[in-house]
């Protein structure tokens, strides 16, 4: 199994100018890839640096013939006339997808920072290894109050969910939404977490709250031991003034963290502001 994480800065690259075609030619030079997650993507926002008001969620399913699509929006305005203004995040994946969820993360306040509300979404795939929980998301910048509590409650979300596989509720086929849905504790959660390794929120992510739960590991380190994460921000732009560094990761639940076989970061596109990331699992 092939998966690609990757914010995509709305496909703004380094030059500034957004091409979507660029995204999507650079992820298929680095895999034939099974899953793809991308952060950044807007919908109505010609205010982004080099945008214009464009869906991006449907040009990038335009794009990607054969995957479905499985978006969500923290940032939901309204906007001219009946549409939208929509900011969020999407996965494209090949397999099946068993079920859906999209979960608001917290926003508490925190005066004098700017921040935007963030979200995540999980979908149960159809993997060949069987069902897998796969989230994706992007948390807050500015903010270290907020981020902190994303990472947290990142964390509770795995916690639950491992739970609810662990001890399903009682089972019904009766056609309605109390159907019994696939639950699984096998997941990964990828995405652009804005706080590098040696963050608090870094260990957050990685506690178990039930004994039982098998925890998310970071994939780096099981695969590459004790080499230093690779930069993912900062690489080819000093917009932000701060050196390179890792703010992108795959977590992987301790029960399939053997099947961690790879993971790469591609240092050389400079087709957005961070480096796209390639996870790969044995997927049988």
């Amino acid at each position: 199994m092939k998966l690609i994480t990757w914010n995509i800065q709305w496909g703004r690259g380094i030059d500034g100018r957004v091409d979507l075609e660029r995204i999507v030619r650079t992820a298929r030079e680095i895999a034939d890839f099974d899953v793809i997650c991308m952060q950044e993507i807007a919908d109505n926002f010609p205010g982004l640096a080099g945008n214009d008001d464009g869906d991006q969620f449907e040009t990038l399913a335009r794009l990607l013939p054969g995957y479905r699509r499985i978006e969500g929006f923290g940032v939901d305005l309204a906007g001219d006339g009946a549409r939208r203004r929509r900011f969020g995040n999407v996965i494209f994946t090949r397999y099946g997808v068993l079920s859906v969820r999209r979960h608001a993360l917290p926003w508490p306040a925190d005066p004098g920072k700017e921040t935007m509300p963030r979200v995540a979404i999980e979908a149960t795939l159809q993997a060949p290894m069987g069902a897998l929980r796969v989230t994706t998301t992007h948390l807050e910048y500015y903010s270290d109050i907020q981020r902190r509590a994303q990472a947290q409650r990142l964390c509770q979300l795995h916690d639950e969910a491992c739970l609810r596989a662990l001890h399903p509720g009682r089972a019904t086929s009766e056609g309605g939404p109390f159907d019994t849905t696939p639950q699984t504790t096998h997941a990964l959660l990828v995405g652009d977490f804005n706080f590098p390794p040696d963050n608090p929120a870094y260990g957050d992510i990685q506690q178990s709250l039930a004994a039982e739960v098998p925890a998310y590991r970071d994939a780096w380190p099981l695969v590459h031991r004790n080499r230093p994460h690779a930069a993912t921000f900062c690489v080819h732009s000093q917009e932000y003034s701060r050196s390179p560094y890792c703010c992108d990761f795959a977590f992987v639940s301790s029960d399939i963290a053997q099947r961690a076989r790879g993971l790469q970061v591609d240092a050389q596109t400079q087709a957005s502001d961070h480096q796209p990331m390639l996870l790969e699992l044995d997927d049988r």
